[in-house]
């Protein structure tokens, strides 16, 4: 991509956005972590799961006891990377069933990468085997599920850090420290938060025999047994909501969540949602391919839209956020941002920070988001500060609940056609018995929901 005119930006060097780190006064993010060599576990060794788990070996002394996965190929080769990765070369004890291995293994750390239906088991279950867990967004499926992980994290005294990374990215902070803190911007009172990425899978596989190095039934665990038509990794599972969230449990926490901790906002007032499938019809995907949410607050609508087909309204910000102030915009996304001034004043770029120099092993990795993985590194360090010093870290479980849950919301919203107004104090939609019975999705026989017991 082409960049501006420089005589209408000042672009900032990817070293120099570090310097972002210095802006936040409270030494959030310590070069290393050398207070302890951390017993670490991993569920769901797949794509992400690995990804955090190399960004924490990256950044501290760890010890990675245990695997886990429903995958015995996919296990067999995560072991054979950590033992490559970690400093004693040691090859992690494998498992299908998680509940196996907080058994058999005393943990410090618990890194969650598995798909979004296991979140919430997964990471109480870790909580009262005695670890802390970092646990990939979304946190949960349904709205209850969040709320009985924020108890557990706060009955079993343990820090929960949740992998809305966006908080932890340079390029981010320094834009919220110049622009949105120092109030370049002025009054703001709009938002824009967007994902145009074609991300929506809607093949139509046949059913096929379970291959036997995949366990389906525990893969699936609480969610519904569909049919098996193949591999669900990476990218099938996502197109299907009794797995998910769509793309706006995906995509939106990620740059709503943003938004909330760049302008300190809560819960929203209300919610409202509309979209559906209008384009990719006739797969298997169950996600909408169009979707508009807006989250209200007082004098501010948080607008998000997604469509997985057509054209970027901005190609330079497919995923991306835009707040609007009286005196200036800034456009945000993983990538940069922009301020833009209204009148006088000089429009300002941020770039991405790299740390491939720092970190060659980022290079060849598989499947690594280089631009993602400083920003992961920081979140971890954070991660780590919070366990060692106490406190809450950046993401802490009730920040990536009430981004969650938001977004679970708009769905919902979407559903049923109508607003919806959550009370977090009772749990329930204001005024709307249907859509507090949707609050908490039904679990498979064999499973029980987590609220009942920590809610």
């Amino acid at each position: 991509m082409t960049p501006p005119p420089t005589d209408r930006r000042h672009f900032i060097k990817g070293s120099t956005a570090l310097l972002a780190l210095t802006s936040l006064g409270t030494n959030a993010f310590p070069s290393t972590s050398t207070a302890k060599t951390y017993r670490v576990a991993l569920i769901g060794a797949g794509w992400y799961g690995k990804s955090d788990l190399f960004r924490l070996i990256q950044v501290a002394s760890v010890d990675v006891v245990a695997l886990c996965d429903p995958d015995a190929n996919m296990l067999k080769d995560a072991a054979e990377l950590v033992s490559k990765r970690q400093a004693s070369r040691k090859i992690p004890k494998t498992y299908s069933d998680y509940r196996k291995m907080l058994a058999e293994n005393k943990v410090d750390i618990v890194v969650i990468g598995s798909p979004d239906h296991w979140h919430a088991l997964q990471a109480i279950d870790s909580l009262k085997a005695g670890a802390h867990v970092y646990v990939q967004k979304p946190i949960s499926v349904d709205v209850l599920e969040g709320e009985a992980m924020v108890a557990a994290a706060r009955k079993y005294n343990k820090v929960v850090q949740v992998g809305t990374q966006r908080k932890s990215t340079p390029h981010l902070i320094e834009a919220k420290k110049k622009f949105v803190d120092s109030g370049m911007l002025g009054k703001i009172s709009h938002v824009d938060m967007c994902c145009y990425y074609h991300m929506r899978a809607n093949g139509n596989p046949d059913v096929e025999p379970v291959p036997d190095f995949f366990d389906y039934e525990m893969w699936t665990g609480p969610a519904p047994l569909l049919p098996y038509t193949g591999l669900p990794h990476k990218r099938w599972w996502r197109t299907m909501m009794e797995y998910g969230n769509g793309i706006t449990g995906d995509m939106c926490v990620h740059m709503f969540d943003t938004v909330r901790w760049m302008l300190d906002l809560g819960w929203p007032k209300r919610i409202n949602a509309s979209g559906g499938i209008y384009v990719q019809k006739g797969g298997r995907s169950t996600i909408a391919d169009t979707q508009t949410a807006t989250f209200e607050y007082d004098e501010l609508n948080c607008v998000w839209q997604h469509r997985s087909w057509g054209t970027p309204a901005d190609p330079e910000y497919p995923w991306a956020f835009v707040l609007y102030g009286d005196k200036g915009t800034l456009k945000g996304s993983t990538m940069r941002y922009d301020f833009i001034p209204h009148g006088q004043g000089e429009a300002v770029r941020g770039d991405v920070v790299y740390e491939r120099e720092k970190y060659p092993e980022d290079l060849t990795e598989a499947d690594i988001e280089l631009n993602a993985a400083p920003a992961t590194r920081l979140h971890m360090l954070n991660f780590l500060k919070a366990i060692e010093e106490g406190g809450r870290p950046v993401a802490d479980i009730e920040e990536g609940h009430i981004s969650t849950a938001s977004c679970i919301l708009a769905n919902l919203s979407m559903e049923l056609g109508r607003p919806l107004v959550y009370d977090p104090e009772k749990r329930i939609v204001v005024g709307d018995a249907e859509a507090t019975q949707l609050l908490k999705r039904p679990y498979r026989d064999a499973w029980k929901h987590p609220y009942g017991e920590m809610g």
